[in-house]
């Protein structure tokens, strides 16, 4: 998937391929300036904006899988989240914490299974009560097996549910970690940081934030403390429903076209596409 930069030397667009670390290093083809673009977006964002841009171009099978991956790697977030704010409130070194944090994730990190694992404890931990949102009719297990492992062709109505699912969830985990996040988020920063500093002299660092199904609510407006019409309330304590599709259609809405115009912005002629 591509997403348009501008070039700091020419001032002309210039393609670029999201990368999996985030972390963009690029030549113009114009006039040859050599730059780097930072995008400020973890990857459970990306690919859930991805599964949005599937689904709304009629992609219904690579929507789910889009779908089905952001939530795993939202889980690996939000154990993240968990493990670095334990490390900040015991006042220990974040970049020992960092450290233990991704040796002891390696041994998980190709076993998804252990990584639910490893979700429910931090979720007990951290909230003092049972991860409900594991059943696998919570999680649509089934739906996503059928599709992914089984070859099913489901038709867009089942793919909204499940992606209203998914949704939900995660919206509903980021409110109940809160300021929190920005523990892992810091993570993302520092190793842009760690980069930034190696980058040869004369190249140019950018940071970006891309609109998303997501940010537009953390970086923007606070979700609403009581439920207006088509809407259900959140709460810190877990009170929000796991397959609230009108909450899903509302953002949809209110975001999608963002996601659209993004990725649909001309090229100028000559630019990679």
């Amino acid at each position: 998937m591509h997403f348009p930069t501008v070039c700091p030397g020419c001032a002309r667009e210039v393609r670029a391929e999201f990368a999996d670390s985030a972390i963009h290093d690029l030549t113009c083809p114009h006039c040859g300036t050599r730059y780097c673009v930072f995008v400020r977006k973890h990857k459970f964002e990306v690919l859930f904006d991805l599964g949005t841009r599937a689904l709304l171009d009629g992609y219904a099978r690579e929507a789910v899988a889009s779908f089905a991956a952001a939530l795993e790697r939202f889980f690996e977030f939000y154990v993240r989240a968990f493990a670095l704010e334990r490390a900040a409130d015991a006042a220990g070194d974040f970049g020992e914490a960092l450290a233990a944090l991704d040796g002891t994730w390696r041994h998980v990190a190709s076993q998804s299974e252990r990584q639910v694992g490893m979700l429910a404890l931090a979720y007990l931990l951290r909230e003092g009560r049972e991860p409900d949102f594991l059943t696998p009719k919570a999680l649509g297990a089934d739906f996503r097996n059928r599709v992914i492992h089984r070859g099913y062709l489901p038709r867009r109505a089942e793919v909204d549910a499940y992606a209203a699912r998914v949704f939900a969830l995660i919206d509903r985990l980021l409110t109940e970690l809160g300021g929190s996040a920005a523990h892992a988020e810091l993570s993302q920063e520092q190793a842009f940081a760690a980069h930034l500093a190696a980058l040869p002299e004369g190249v140019t660092a950018i940071f970006e934030e891309h609109p998303g199904m997501f940010r537009a609510r953390r970086f923007g407006t606070a979700p609403p403390a009581k439920a207006g019409p088509g809407m259900t309330a959140r709460s810190v304590n877990g009170a929000s429903a796991l397959n609230d599709a009108q909450t899903f259609a509302r953002a949809l809405a209110e975001r999608g076209p963002l996601l659209d115009v993004f990725k649909r912005r001309p090229s100028p002629a000559g630019s990679p596409g």
